[in-house]
């Protein structure tokens, strides 16, 4: 099931809140929001930080250099594109991990730039950096555009309910624990394919920019819908993948293709 973006979910949140609840994304659609952008980052980091503590108990990191430095490099190219395009991002504390999980073909951004991404990603389909750039790419742009806020919110509005919400009767905000949950449950829901879409064109963009190839967008939707056969890779599960987007993409490649090559012209000449 596809998670709602319209303020019509708004019958089961408190009155209170029906007011403030409404917020536009940078195409002009219409956000449900129950958390700021900044609560988001800050809840963000809290359940970042005790996820990793998590993993890192179990010895889910991966500290091999080869694999950390190789996902850093890109991951660190196409930060600087995101600052550039949105220079309020230049105050978030960006961060990477890998995870070890052979079986989770996936990667996410959290708001504020938390990022993670699975073995299972990297070893099933063999990006190249191109198209690894494509990945982390996408999941950034979902960040630019506040989708973690708007899914937050729909986690509080539809997974924690009203009980959750009644605890802030006094504020209009969550507890710190609440919101540390809803941005756990935020990076597991599915995106609506309008979200999908937008961080599909603004990802391509980015990683064209950053000096990378924008067909390797065609190439990993190939490698993605081969992987797993009837069973689909979590990266699909999450991430609704309509017929017609690698079509859609192949366009965006004709418009970013310019993009690409001034910034391979500018790395030549250093």
């Amino acid at each position: 099931m596809h998670y709602l973006t319209s303020c019509r979910l708004l019958f089961i949140v408190p009155l209170a809140l029906l007011l403030s609840a409404c917020a536009t994304s940078p195409t002009g659609r219409t956000q449900l929001m129950l958390v700021s952008e900044g609560e988001a980052i800050s809840y963000s980091k809290q359940a970042y930080i005790e996820t990793v503590a998590q993993l890192d108990q179990k010895g889910k990191l991966v500290t091999d250099t080869a694999v950390t430095g190789r996902v850093d490099r890109i991951t660190r190219d196409l930060v600087r594109q995101a600052e550039i395009m949105r220079p309020t991002s230049r105050d978030w504390d960006w961060e990477v991990r890998v995870i070890e999980d052979d079986e989770q073909v996936n990667a996410w951004c959290m708001a504020g730039g938390k990022m993670a991404v699975y073995t299972g990603l990297l070893k099933k389909l063999n990006p190249t950096d191109d198209e690894l750039a494509q990945v982390m790419g996408h999941e950034i742009s979902h960040a630019l555009a506040n989708h973690t806020a708007e899914k937050m919110s729909i986690a509080m509005a539809t997974s924690l309910g009203i009980g959750v919400l009644s605890a802030a009767t006094d504020r209009p905000e969550l507890t710190a624990a609440a919101g540390a949950v809803a941005a756990t449950l935020a990076i597991q829901m599915p995106n609506s394919r309008t979200a999908e879409s937008e961080a599909d064109r603004i990802g391509i963009e980015l990683a064209a920019k950053a000096g990378y190839d924008p067909r390797a967008a065609v190439t990993l939707w190939d490698k993605m819908g081969k992987v797993g056969g009837a069973s689909p890779p979590e990266f699909l599960s999450t991430h609704p993948h309509p017929a017609k987007r690698q079509a859609t993409l192949r366009k965006l490649v004709e418009e970013m293709m310019p993009y690409y090559e001034q910034a391979r012209a500018q790395r030549l000449r250093r």
